[in-house]
């Protein structure tokens, strides 16, 4: 398979995170706690993608290529010792990376060239990645302190923690707050409305991102 050129660099990246979030939630829902873990492979894959597809340039070669291969490292270190904390250092790598590959993508989604496609689709690759970003560090923290959240099971694992915190993450992003999870301390608070804010310029920065090009576009054809 070639690597994806900027004419359709973000299709597979979207279609690996639309995988991940349904993979969470089906596992979750139908299986235990070993296939739970299992879902740390796919996240490898998805990282794999996402460095594949946002930045196809010396693929092999690139600095970020580092961090899926040290987060599969670290994933299978914790799964055989079975250390909580080597799952924090997987969690705080996972963490890492999708704020790197977030800001990539925002530097060729965001006030640049005409909008295609390609654009539509990275735009929505940036809002998944950021309700991600939010997932892992509201993960982090009910691991280092188990009473942040209200109506969240005591569990020191943190892949019985995170499909909760993704569901919790995008309800919060979107300003839906259903109120079936809520935050108890005052960190957890501020993460919380930090990502409203986060989540709703984020939609009027885009859409005055697609105006701005769109003008631009129009004044250069005449």
């Amino acid at each position: 398979m070639k690597p994806m050129d900027k004419q359709d660099n973000f299709v597979y990246l979207t279609f690996a995170l639309i995988l991940l979030l349904l993979g969470t939630a089906l596992a979750q829902q139908f299986f235990g706690d070993s296939v739970q873990r299992l879902m740390q492979s796919t996240t490898v894959i998805t990282l794999i993608v996402a460095v594949w597809g946002v930045e196809s340039k010396n693929f092999l070669l690139r600095k970020t290529f580092i961090f899926p291969i040290a987060i599969l490292i670290v994933s299978i270190t914790s799964n055989r010792l079975d250390n909580a904390g080597f799952d924090q250092f997987y969690l705080l790598l996972l963490l890492s990376f999708f704020i790197s590959t977030a800001f990539k993508t925002a530097k060729q989604v965001l006030f640049t060239g005409e909008i295609d496609g390609n654009k539509i689709l990275g735009a929505i690759c940036l809002y998944l990645l950021m309700g991600l970003i939010w997932a892992v560090l509201y993960t982090l923290l009910q691991l280092n302190f188990p009473s942040s959240f209200q109506m969240m099971q005591q569990n020191s694992q943190w892949f019985m923690l995170f499909p909760d915190f993704v569901y919790f993450s995008f309800v919060t992003m979107t300003t839906l707050g259903f109120g079936d999870i809520s935050p108890n301390l005052p960190v957890a608070r501020f993460l919380v409305y930090l990502e409203a804010i986060v989540g709703q310029f984020y939609l009027a920065i885009l859409v005055a991102s697609l105006i701005g090009s769109r003008m631009s576009t129009i004044s250069n054809k005449h």
